[in-house]
Formats: C-alpha cells, sequence, structure tokens
C-alpha cells in the first residue's frame, strides 16, 4: 500500500512539474542581432559576413560582464556609434562606399534554431545592422544570452552555459522536501 501512494505521489509531483514548465521561452529574454547587406550581390553578401565578424569580435569582450539582457542592452546602446564605426571601416577596406547604420529596436522574426535552441517567432528587442539600403538577404542571431557571442558569459570558460528549467524546478522542489 505505501507503494501506490509513493507512486501517486510521484506522479502528482512529475504532473506538478510538467504544468509548472513553461511551454516556450518568453521573447523577452533574448537580445537578437539582425545585419541585412546592401543587395543580394555576392560581394555585399560577402562583406555582410566580414562585417558580422568585425561586429561579434567587436562585441564580445564588451557584452562579457552582461549577466542580464538589459545589461547587454545597455552596452549595445552605449557602443552604437562604436559598433557603426567598426561596420563602415570593414565596408571601406573591402571597397564599398556606402555606410552602415545601428539602432536598438523592437523586430519580427520567423521561428529560428541556433544550435539546438529554437526561439519562436515573434517580435524581439533586436540590434539591427543596415549596410548601405539594407535591401540584401540578411544575417540573423542572438547577442544575449551569448549565442553568438562564444566566449560572452563571464562564466570563466569560452562555452555558453545551458540551463534546464525542468532540473531547476526538481532541485528546488527537492530542496523544499528536506
Amino acid at each position: 500500500m505505501k507503494k501506490i501512494f509513493m507512486a501517486i505521489g510521484a506522479l502528482i509531483a512529475l504532473i506538478g512539474i510538467i504544468l509548472a514548465v513553461p511551454a516556450k521561452t518568453s521573447n523577452a529574454e533574448f537580445l537578437r542581432i539582425h545585419i541585412r547587406a546592401d543587395s543580394n550581390s555576392q560581394s555585399d553578401q560577402d562583406v555582410k559576413f566580414k562585417v558580422k565578424s568585425a561586429v561579434v569580435d567587436y562585441l564580445t569582450p564588451k557584452l562579457s560582464d552582461a549577466t542580464t539582457k538589459q545589461k547587454a542592452m545597455d552596452i549595445v546602446e552605449r557602443e552604437l556609434g562604436n559598433i557603426e564605426k567598426v561596420c563602415n571601416k570593414t565596408l571601406a577596406a573591402n571597397g564599398f562606399d556606402y555606410v552602415s547604420n545601428a539602432k536598438l529596436c523592437k523586430e519580427n522574426f520567423p521561428d529560428r534554431a541556433y544550435n539546438g535552441v529554437t526561439l519562436s517567432a515573434g517580435v524581439y528587442d533586436a540590434l539591427i545592422i543596415e549596410l548601405g539600403s539594407g535591401s540584401g538577404n540578411n544575417w540573423w542571431c542572438v547577442v544575449y544570452p551569448p549565442l553568438c557571442f562564444v566566449g560572452g558569459e563571464s562564466n570563466g570558460t569560452n562555452q555558453i552555459v545551458y540551463k534546464s528549467k525542468l532540473l531547476e524546478i526538481i532541485r528546488q522542489w527537492q530542496e523544499n522536501r528536506k
């Protein structure tokens, strides 16, 4: 009889845990980045990736102390002028005479998977970088948490640390039982 009560208790606890885990992550937890090329010509697409690399290299050390999305947004907002300078320097070094425009705003994104993490379609805070007219194909990723900025977490490693909400709930439940 004791085993039946324990099994029922475990089942109830499991159902409670499942119901307590949100079905999807909130868009409010992410700061995304979107770089739009001037056109779809091969040269504009190639320079877009060079700009992306330069921006990631520039922002990675700046964002290493960003422990929250708000801190990351504050850093990016403070660095907007410098981000444009990095982009414009990269464009000029590759023979392009157009310039960039960087801004923080809300933007609609489709479903997207990054390194095994899927973000739902919706409106997200984003760093938008337009190269020239910004009418070409684009590149996007996530600034915070740093899915595209490896080494961006201040955890002493060069790896991104993912947390399991389910594991956190189970551990909290176990702590409360003690």
